[in-house]
């Protein structure tokens, strides 16, 4: 969706800043559409929907390099730090302040977004003759009113509180009234958790209309919602211990958080969770399963296909989706250098070690202060020597070998001579993640990781195009992906899908309400079904598996979700870097980071061979601290309103008033 159609908007900053814009209108030349111009016209006001719409932000690239790169899930190469594009890099290295430069700045465009909202639900009618009905109308104003919203909460939810207002601002109104302060945090959560239920209560569940696929729907608002509900109860933002935050105030002298822990904070994110399955599950969206030919779920082809197929294609488990999406350089560069892409965007070791076993239990437990990992006897992980025998599993999926086929019972994942840090683990590390010595079917192949191999770091020459932590990206990269040909076949981009919702419902209730263990364990149960690894309980699970014994109580409870968030939503639309900081977990962003030796030239683990390339070595030392819980608002638009107020922790210790700019001392 583009904007086509000059908007008088684009000449007015919103609520956070301003710029000149008197009577444009009137003022303006005869080539300039007028209000009445785009309101009588069908297709011009569809339009204006639709650059409203436009401002969702793009859960691939763009969320790559601008949000999702803050995390420890990704682990783009260093060397693209040449590249302004990707300055994210920068930022993880500690390398932030308000002067920096961010591609994804909400700050300036949200507020036009928002804006242009307000004079849609002020100026949209009904056309008959041009068949834009009332009921268009009202839907469209619905539409409206959730994009405000869901533009407001990114706003709040990326920058702490801010400048708020619930109507259109009448640009003749006193500079005051114009450039206000920051509205304290909890009243502006009030305020969209009863507006996103207001307007679920007004939209539909889905269209049947497939060139309406990604407008608002009920399900949208009602997702959105929970997961705002669900950040707001969490210890970022619910009691925080951290002294400063009970003195950060607006221009007005009111706290811009609330320091005393509400624990009803938990149950009202509870029932959001509750009213969004009930919704969701009532209109048909369930869990994207395919399955093999006995009828067992097929994990691999589940989990992978969840990320391609679309809502019309029987993926019922989107919730929310951006239809126009750039999925295009994100896949070059997660394709190995040696099949023409930009194979540099890798993920973590830490984000490897993070996977279930096949037998459900977690692998790594911690990590020593020199950065060993505790290893979980239990679980049979082992990270020395190579697999003698392939891992063969009953599935569907033919990216794991050279003679694997769909019309195959069962299909081997990872051959033998695999190193055993890869084998047995659980379907979703093989779909996530391409490791050294993986097959990778576009190529007919196992990729060379290894130092001046085919895909790892060259020997020379241009230095960026290969994985730093000896991994790249596989998630959500098409399989049939070609970049010889540039065919990269198209995937929705999804924003909230099921099963963060019962994910959310799960680690709410947790807190809330702990001794419902039965409930809470229905829902990571759910997940884990679908992951093919083994359920939490007693007895066999619905697949068939031995169960795992249960988390024992609360706190083990609360372990537990977050090992699954962590793994179920890997690589996706920000979510990991939204979960450590509500957990106020920051340590986690901060220190050394591990990879394989990407100088190794040997299929060795050898930790004494300097070119054994299986063993674990620091690739990065990040410094995320405390202000990165909340983004910078740049210099120049703190210059521009003096009302807001911005202490820090969050950047360099700037206050600004209507009068001065000082610096405060920590």
């Amino acid at each position: 969706m583009k904007h086509t159609i000059v908007r008088y908007t684009l000449a007015i900053i919103g609520l956070f800043s301003v710029t000149s814009c008197t009577d444009y209108l009137d003022n303006a030349p005869d080539d300039i559409l007028t209000l009445d111009m785009v309101f009588n016209s069908k297709n011009r006001t569809e339009e204006w929907l639709a650059g409203i719409y436009d401002g969702i932000p793009d859960p691939y690239t763009p969320m790559m390099r601008n949000y999702d790169a803050y995390a420890d899930d990704f682990s783009p190469s260093q060397d693209w730090r040449a590249f302004s594009d990707w300055d994210c890099i920068d930022k993880i290295l500690g390398n932030w302040t308000p002067q920096s430069e961010w591609k994804g700045n909400f700050w300036s465009d949200f507020p036009v977004r928002i804006r242009e909202a307000y004079i849609f639900l002020d100026n949209v009618k009904a056309l008959p003759e041009q068949e834009v009905y009332q009921a268009d109308v009202d839907n469209m104003k619905a539409e409206a009113r959730f994009l405000i919203a869901y533009y407001y909460y990114l706003l709040v939810n990326t920058y702490g509180a801010i400048p708020f207002q619930t109507s259109l601002v009448d640009m003749n109104d006193p500079i005051d009234k114009i450039l206000i302060g920051q509205t304290p945090y909890d009243q502006i959560i009030d305020w969209l958790d009863k507006e996103f239920k207001a307007v679920s209560e007004l939209l539909p569940p889905s269209y049947t209309e497939e060139r309406k696929y990604g407008r608002a729907t009920s399900v949208m608002a009602l997702a959105i919602r929970a997961r705002m509900l669900l950040f707001a109860a969490s210890p970022l933002v619910n009691g925080n211990d951290d002294p400063d935050y009970a003195a950060y105030t607006n221009n007005k002298g009111e706290a811009i958080f609330n320091s005393t822990y509400d624990p009803k904070k938990w149950e009202r994110a509870v029932n959001a969770c509750k009213d969004l399955l009930t919704e969701a599950e009532g209109n048909g969206y369930a869990l994207y399963k395919e399955y093999n030919g006995d009828g067992s779920i097929d994990p691999f082809m589940s989990y992978s296909n969840m990320c391609y197929k679309e809502f019309n294609q029987g993926n019922k488990e989107i919730l929310f989706a951006r239809p126009d999406v750039s999925y295009d350089l994100y896949s070059q560069h997660s394709v190995p250098r040696g099949s023409r892409g930009q194979g540099g965007l890798g993920v973590t070791q830490e984000l490897v070690d993070a996977f279930f076993m096949s037998n459900g239990l977690p692998a790594i437990t911690g990590y020593e202060p020199n950065g060993e990992p505790i290893i979980n006897k239990a679980s049979g992980y082992n990270e020395s020597g190579f697999s003698t025998q392939p891992d063969v599993r009953k599935t569907k999926w033919i990216e794991g070998d050279k003679d694997a086929k769909e019309s195959n019972a069962e299909n081997t994942i990872a051959p033998a001579g695999t190193f055993n840090m890869y084998v047995n683990r659980e379907p979703r590390f093989y779909v996530s993640v391409l490791y050294n010595g993986a097959w990778y079917r576009q190529s007919s192949r196992y990729v060379d990781f290894y130092y001046a191999g085919e895909d790892g770091r060259p020997a020379s020459g241009s230095l960026w195009d290969a994985p730093q932590t000896g991994y790249l990206l596989r998630k959500r990269v098409h399989p049939e992906t070609n970049i010889l040909n540039y065919s990269i076949p198209y995937r929705p981009g999804i924003i909230c899908r099921l099963a963060e919702a019962y994910l959310n419902y799960a680690e709410a209730l947790n807190e809330w309400a702990p001794e419902q263990t039965d409930e809470i364990l229905k829902y990571v149960n759910l997940v884990r079904e679908r992951a093919g690894i083994p359920q939490y309980g007693t007895g066999k699970d619905s697949n068939g598996l031995d169960k795992i014994p249960a988390p024992a109580d609360q706190t083990a409870m609360r372990e537990a979700i977050r090992r699954e968030r962590r793994v179920e939503f890997n690589c996706e639309y920000a979510i990991r870097f939204d979960d450590i900081r509500r957990w106020k977990q920051i340590d986690i962003l901060r220190g050394d980071f591990y990879g394989m030796n990407k100088f190794g030239t040997e299929k060795s683990c050898d930790k004494n061979n300097e070119n054994a390339y299986f063993k674990r070595r620091v690739e990065i030392t990040r410094a995320f601290s405390e202000k990165n819980y909340w983004f910078p608002i740049h210099q120049n638009q703190l210059d521009k309103n003096p009302n807001i107020i911005y202490y820090s922790r969050f950047c360099s210790y700037w206050l600004l008033s209507a009068a001065t700019m000082t610096t405060i001392k920590s």
